[in-house]
């Protein structure tokens, strides 16, 4: 029989915020979201496109963009963000000069409407806070002890699950520094979650205390970002944090936010192919797209 995952979940009320001028995301089912970033060929996102720069094509068939936010600071649409962080036994060492990165990075993200910080080790808690309750947040990240296994999978899957209740941008930032020892969910089964989610995940492996696993560690958290168009960062010392950080600071403030109703009425619960275009522009030639790679379809018994 499998363990049963032990979760706490605080839930702190808190508005959604909309920024000036800008459409509201529009919430149900039949909207089709997609979080995307743009960068150049040295990774450094792109700013400033319309909506009209973009195409969507879903599994053969153009779509009609109903929803665009983004591309500048000022117009990033409200975010709900999350960061997990490891807290088992082997982060003893560290987890001072983590927790120290962490708090300095959600200190500067602008535009959130709330903050889901999830910590794990043989156990997973989960807390919610709006934007006036960050000093309960810090309080929250710094109060407890590293100890226990990691249980890795349990954690995302707990969060993916309260996320799914969400509208509008999601993002997590992951930080482990080594692989599940845990978990009651497979990652096969964790994988089809994340490409079943409209969250983009970032993940952090700081994963130099690992010995032959280190590879296949690695090969996992690229393979949770890359599902869900985020990125993975691997730093080889803690003090290389601050950077990794600045760089997800850096997309999150420049990503565009798109939304359609798709062409096709089925509800077969499939899952479909979408691809996220530029329109042809001389200026646009070397430019690299992220982001989910398709999502499922509703479902309803024939």
């Amino acid at each position: 029989m499998r363990r049963r995952v032990a979760c706490l979940v605080i839930l702190i009320g808190a508005a959604g915020l909309v920024a000036r001028g800008q459409q509201t995301f529009r919430a149900g089912v039949d909207l089709v979201h997609f979080g995307v970033v743009v960068t150049d060929r040295h990774g450094a996102p792109i700013l400033g496109l319309k909506a009209e720069d973009f195409e969507i094509v879903e599994e053969g068939t153009r779509q009609q963009l109903q929803f665009f936010a983004g591309g500048e600071p000022v117009t990033a649409p409200p975010l709900h963000l999350g960061f997990m962080i490891d807290n088992s036994g082997s982060m003893i060492k560290d987890i001072a000069d983590v927790r120290t990165a962490a708090i300095k990075f959600l200190n500067r993200v602008e535009n959130i409407t709330d903050v889901t910080v999830a910590d794990f080790d043989t156990e997973v808690r989960v807390a919610r806070f709006g934007p006036n309750d960050f000093p309960r947040m810090i309080e929250r990240i710094r109060s407890r002890k590293p100890d226990g296994y990691t249980a890795l999978y349990d954690a995302l899957g707990v969060y993916l699950d309260g996320a799914s209740q969400q509208t509008g941008d999601k993002i997590l930032v992951l930080y482990t520094d080594g692989g599940d020892t845990r978990s009651a969910i497979r990652q096969s089964e964790l994988l089809d979650l994340l490409k079943a989610s409209d969250v983009t995940v970032y993940s952090i492996g700081y994963l130099q205390h690992q010995g032959s696993g280190r590879a296949e560690q690695q090969q996992i958290l690229e393979r949770f970002a890359t599902t869900t168009g985020g990125q993975a960062f691997f730093p080889t010392s803690v003090d290389e944090l601050d950077k990794m950080y600045d760089r997800i600071l850096r997309e999150i403030s420049g990503r565009y936010s798109l939304g359609y109703v798709s062409s096709n009425t089925k509800m077969d619960g499939r899952f479909r192919d979408v691809k996220v275009r530029l329109v042809n522009r001389p200026e646009l030639k070397n430019v690299r797209i992220r982001t989910r790679a398709g999502y499922f379809a509703p479902y309803k018994p024939s």
